[in-house]
């Protein structure tokens, strides 16, 4: 069994950051769609995933060094560390 970054370990499940509008804020400013979204843990950002064409998510990553993101699509429980390249399940 492999063991979790310490990104991932300490992701508070309970206290997840959710998002409420459904849209990449960036895409939409760039009148583009996208395919799915992702949740920054450590700001709440919420960008697009890197399926869609502008990977706002990857590049909030870049950008600010935030390690942890979690997926907003319904009935999807798993977060992504960056950092690690590591995955759970939540």
């Amino acid at each position: 069994m492999e063991t979790l970054c310490s990104h991932l370990t300490a992701l508070d499940v309970a206290h997840l950051k959710h998002d409420t509008r459904h849209v990449c804020p960036e895409c939409v400013a760039l009148g583009d769609t996208w395919v799915h979204l992702r949740i920054c843990q450590q700001c709440g950002h919420v960008g697009c995933c890197d399926d869609s064409k502008n990977k706002h998510a990857t590049k909030h990553f870049h950008a600010t060094q935030h390690p942890v993101i979690t997926s907003a699509q319904p009935g999807e429980h798993w977060a992504w560390c960056y950092l690690d390249q590591d995955m759970a399940s939540y």
